[in-house]
């Protein structure tokens, strides 16, 4: 796929170190699964657009001190899901970010209506099969540690892929695209995504 946009070299950074800053201010929020890319991709996203960028499990942990897991096996899903909505509606406020959600932070109503309302929601969309080729040996996935993690994460993509698309200001299928095409094609739809002040 050929994308207009900066030049990038096989680290992600721009050939030319001129920053490409999008047209307006609000906040980009990445959504998809785990595995999607939304951290790899929003930190060579933030770099380009001279934007901060917050990861929402990574802000989670380090206010709380200990791994997501930890606080999966602690409190449960249902107690790691309240503090997650609680830091996204704090996150969900600040202007000229690049903030990663977490691959289940759109089950939430209320999170859903902050995303939509505050930002520029993207949707990073992979298939099952790559989402599993990726996260197969990734320990730290609590909703994975299962006897079949391939048909958990099957089952999590249908049930959340409706909610990804209703939150969606743009979707975009990274595939098996290497980091740096995605952002060199991601680049330009953002800068002609009109956004209501």
């Amino acid at each position: 796929m050929d994308c207009s946009g900066p030049e990038l070299n096989d680290a992600g950074g721009p050939e030319d170190p001129a920053v490409t800053p999008l047209p307006y201010d609000q906040p980009l929020f990445l959504v998809g699964m785990m595995g999607a890319g939304k951290t790899t991709i929003g930190r060579s996203l933030a770099r380009i657009l001279n934007r901060e960028f917050v990861d929402l499990d990574h802000e989670l942990e380090a206010r709380c001190g200990v791994r997501v897991s930890l606080i999966f096996d602690i409190e449960g899903e249902e107690g790691f899901r309240k503090r997650e909505t609680t830091l996204l509606d704090e996150c969900s406020r600040r202007r000229g970010i690049v903030l990663a959600t977490g691959g289940g932070a759109i089950l939430a109503p209320e999170n859903r209506r902050y995303l939509k309302e505050r930002g520029v929601v993207v949707y990073l969309r992979a298939s099952a099969d790559e989402l599993f080729r990726r996260v197969a040996r990734d320990r730290n996935r609590p909703l994975l540690q299962t006897a079949d993690p391939k048909s958990r994460i099957h089952a999590l993509l249908a049930e959340r892929e409706p909610l990804y698309k209703e939150v969606a200001s743009l979707t975009f299928d990274t595939g098996s695209m290497a980091v740096a095409q995605v952002v060199r094609c991601l680049i330009p739809l953002l800068q002609r995504h009109e956004v209501n002040s």
